[in-house]
């Protein structure tokens, strides 16, 4: 009887269990995803080009303002933009030393989420490296988070950073045991070079195992490779191949585990990029003005957030008119050269774009150009590579991208842009879910339903 059981749990390890769930939604994020990568045959996408024939694409994906991945990632499933769901950057705003820390907790999300629908509904969910997600309602959770340095010598640990808050406890186990092999320094690992593909091997464990009804994958190699070689070099393009080569690790899984007819995938990403050669520190402005003393940051009075392609202004005192007054008069005495570097957005500007309600202004960058934190040195710094973080609306290579096949999706349909606030709206729609969102469901990508 007991070689019987043992046989019948490996049959079903390797097959998985008749699922209940009806519909099934799996959303990969690549970060800094490009539409050409898909568009354009020369990128290699090959698995997600040939699935885009039978499906639905956007020739690009107008992001969040800062179009840096945490806040990205929570409009994407919240379908709201940053202004209502409170994930205004990638890490919070630190005038008195940056501490390394990000927005790793799900509890900093002020709004429903495609998380919470599902979980009122009963349907099963389940997240593999995705932001915000520490201490989410998720079923089925491996979170994007780190674990920082406490002494010299020591290296931040995403390792132990997954186990510490995986959920359930033995589902950090299960995924060595069963699609990755040990974590270790000559093991398995989710650092680079090989984390595409080690993470898309546990989200397709994940998926054959326990079927969830969603599941959202964060794969990000590429957005580091295009932040140190730029929009194009030999390991952008390697990266992207290795990307599709992810996908397709999921597509099979679901064909694997019987779902496939059922199943919907959504391909998408955070952000475009853009190549820069100039770093503009406008807290060496501040410094100058003696609102910002690096040396003295206790007594700060203004301090700009950079974001990559932006900076946010934050007052110690949110009713201090008399430092923005002295920073704008700044900003418009600046060297003609440097002003034709980035755009400011007031007030009112920087409500439409739905940034930070917090900020006093922002700075939007133009390409070529990104901001820096740093209050010492000149305010003019070189740079190399690539960023993002710009505002969404500037430029056309700041979008990201989006494609959809599957259960539900009506093949042959392109979309010129949609906005990221579009995607939960569609996610919402395929499970059947309850969640208000600012986003469009566009009737036209949904196939008809059979009679």
């Amino acid at each position: 009887m007991k070689k019987i059981g043992a046989l019948i749990a490996m049959l079903w390890l390797s097959v998985g269990y008749v699922s209940a769930q009806e519909n099934h939604v799996v959303l990969i994020s690549i970060d800094g995803l490009r539409p050409e990568f898909y568009l354009d045959p020369q990128w290699g996408m090959v698995n997600v080009r040939q699935a885009m024939q039978n499906g639905a694409y956007a020739e690009g994906v107008r992001g969040s303002f800062p179009t840096v991945t945490y806040p990205s990632h929570t409009t994407i499933v919240s379908g709201v933009l940053p202004a209502k769901h409170g994930i205004y950057y990638n890490t919070p705003v630190e005038p008195l030393g940056i501490s390394g820390k990000w927005f790793w907790y799900y509890k900093d999300i002020k709004v429903p989420t495609i998380w919470t629908a599902a979980k009122d509904a009963g349907i099963t969910t389940a997240g593999v490296s995705w932001p915000v997600t520490v201490g989410a309602p998720i079923n089925y959770n491996l979170p994007e988070y780190v674990i920082l340095p406490q002494g010299k010598g020591e290296k931040k640990d995403e390792i132990k950073a997954m186990l510490q808050e995986s959920n359930p406890k033995e589902l950090f186990q299960e995924v060595q045991d069963y699609a990755i092999g040990k974590f270790g320094e000559y093991g398995a690992s989710i650092d680079f070079f090989t984390s595409d593909q080690n993470k898309s091997r546990m989200a397709a464990y994940i998926l054959k195992r326990y079927k969830p009804g969603f599941l959202a994958l964060h794969i990000a190699l590429l957005d580091h490779f295009e932040h140190e070689q730029g929009r194009d070099g030999d390991k952008v393009r390697s990266a992207i191949v290795g990307a599709d080569v992810a996908i397709k690790t999921i597509m099979d899984a679901a064909e694997v585990a019987g779902i496939s007819k059922n199943t919907t995938f959504i391909i998408t990403g955070d952000h475009g990029f853009v190549d820069i050669h100039t770093q503009f520190k406008p807290n060496v402005m501040l410094n100058k003005l003696g609102l910002y003393d690096d040396a003295n940051k206790e007594g700060w009075k203004a301090y700009f957030q950079q974001s990559g392609g932006s900076a946010f202004l934050h007052l110690r005192d949110p009713k201090d008119k008399t430092s923005v007054a002295k920073i704008t008069q700044a900003l418009a005495q600046l060297p003609e050269g440097i002003q034709r570097m980035f755009h400011v957005l007031d007030k009112e500007a920087l409500t439409k774009a739905q940034g930070d309600p917090n900020a006093a202004l922002a700075l939007a960058a133009n390409q070529g150009f990104s901001f820096g934190a740093s209050a010492t040195g000149e305010m003019l710094a070189p740079a190399s590579g690539g960023t993002h973080g710009y505002l969404p609306t500037d430029f056309k290579e700041i979008q990201t991208g989006f494609v959809a096949f599957g259960k539900g999706i009506k093949a042959g349909t392109a979309l010129p842009l949609i906005g990221q606030e579009d995607i939960a709206p569609l996610i919402a729609k395929l499970l059947n879910l309850s969640l208000k969102t600012d986003g469009v469901l566009y009737p036209g990508i949904l196939a008809p339903v059979k009679k």
